[in-house]
């Protein structure tokens, strides 16, 4: 059993490559995202991005800063098969999944125009945002010295592979295909 994260800066690709580990390689789907918007709308706010973050980093702060994929990794390991968590943020998620043993972190990246058209299309319940906010939103999570907050920028520099996503869904999906075969996969 393999379990791998996936981490990366806002509309990259991290998505593409979960469906891709799901739906060709037979993964599981543990989302970070899902379960945080399962608490946003337990306590009766509203879904978006800003809700997230206060929620996230609340869990993190009352529970661990590895608490959300902790709970994740807890679930993916009884499942006994290869399993995905999608959108690690924090270094103490990584180091926590880390000391567990069976896992691997991916990380993604695009360029910010890219990124954001990406997201217009994609167009979710957080993704309705001018590029000004979507740059202020990427900053807000790319570094943090609080171990409860969003340090996209450490996960990204602390992961077992890393990706660039400026073209299209095939090159992605190659280039993932390449790293499971050096894992054996």
């Amino acid at each position: 059993m393999l379990i791998v994260g996936i981490t990366g800066t806002l509309g990259a690709g991290k998505g593409t490559i979960v469906d891709y580990l799901v739906s060709e390689k037979g993964f599981l789907h543990f989302s970070v995202r899902e379960f945080i918007s399962e608490e946003i709308v337990r306590r009766g706010m509203p879904v978006n991005r800003d809700s997230m973050v206060i929620v996230a980093n609340d869990l993190r702060a009352n529970n661990s800063p590895s608490y959300i994929v902790d709970q994740l990794f807890e679930k993916a390991s009884q499942t006994g098969r290869n399993c995905v968590i999608e959108s690690i943020r924090t270094p103490g998620e990584v180091v926590s999944l880390k000391s567990k043993g069976n896992f691997i972190l991916l990380a993604v990246d695009a360029n910010d125009e890219i990124r954001y058209q990406r997201i217009q299309t994609r167009n979710s319940e957080t993704d309705q945002v001018s590029l000004e906010t979507f740059r202020q939103n990427e900053a807000r999570e790319m570094d943090s010295q609080d171990p409860n907050k969003q340090n996209l920028r450490k996960c990204i520099e602390v992961a077992d592979f890393t990706l660039r996503n400026d073209e299209d869904i095939e090159a992605l999906t190659k280039n993932v295909a390449a790293i499971l075969e050096k894992l054996g996969i």
